[in-house]
Formats: structure tokens, C-alpha cells, sequence
């Protein structure tokens, strides 16, 4: 008696293998193991992912000069935390706090210098 056409992949026609069953307990995280989250947003790198941010508000006015350094400090801290455990992700964050933090290091410190100057300059006419 004919059975019909055989399955090349076997009782999976699909050649899928879960390695989780219903009703079966949660499988263990790996430290090690990345996630789907993890190079869009470095939560496992909390130093990048900060430098990310203040890197971005330091662009506010009067705050700019006090969010800046920490940018760039923290930016330092996740490219090292990066380079410890490469799965953790960040290290454009921790590029962007870098860049954001000089560079608004820099603005906000030549705009108070000059701010400071001219009311020198002010007060002595």
C-alpha cells in the first residue's frame, strides 16, 4: 500500500527544531548572548548609552557646558566597556557622546568665556 509522496525533511516539512516546548520551563539567559535590543539600544552599556544622551541635551543653552564633560567622560567609559565584552553593544553611542561632549565642551566654553569678557568689558566703561 503507497503511503503518497515522501517528505524530504523528514516529519518537519518545515526543517525547524524548536528548542523550546510548551509547558516546558523558560530556557537560560546567557550573559554572553546578545539580543534583538541590544545594538539599537545599548542598555547593557549604561555608560554609552548615557554619554548618548547627555552628548544630545548638551546642546541646550546654560546647560550645555554642565551635560558636555560628563558626555565625553561617560563616551570614554562605554568605548572601554565595549572593548572588555564585545557583546555588548554601544559603541556608536559612546562615539556620538565623544564627539557631542568636545565639541559642546568646547562651544559652550568659548560662549561663557566670551560672556564673561563682555560683561568685564561692560562694567568697566
Amino acid at each position: 500500500m503507497a503511503k503518497g509522496p515522501q517528505n524530504p525533511f523528514g516529519e518537519n516539512p518545515y526543517n525547524y527544531s524548536p528548542q523550546w516546548q510548551p509547558g516546558a520551563p523558560p530556557l537560560p539567559a546567557s550573559q554572553d548572548q546578545g539580543d534583538s535590543t541590544g545594538g539599537v539600544i545599548p542598555y547593557k552599556n549604561m555608560p554609552a548609552l548615557l554619554a548618548y544622551y547627555l552628548g544630545l541635551f548638551s546642546l541646550l543653552p546654560c546647560l550645555g557646558l554642565f551635560l558636555a564633560i560628563p558626555a565625553f567622560v561617560l563616551g570614554i567609559m562605554g568605548l572601554k566597556k565595549r572593548k572588555q565584552n564585545p557583546v555588548v553593544k554601544g559603541s556608536v553611542h559612546a562615539w556620538i557622546g565623544i564627539v557631542m561632549g568636545g565639541l559642546m565642551t568646547l562651544v559652550w566654553g568659548i560662549a561663557w568665556i566670551l560672556f564673561i569678557v563682555g560683561l568685564v568689558a561692560d562694567t568697566n566703561r
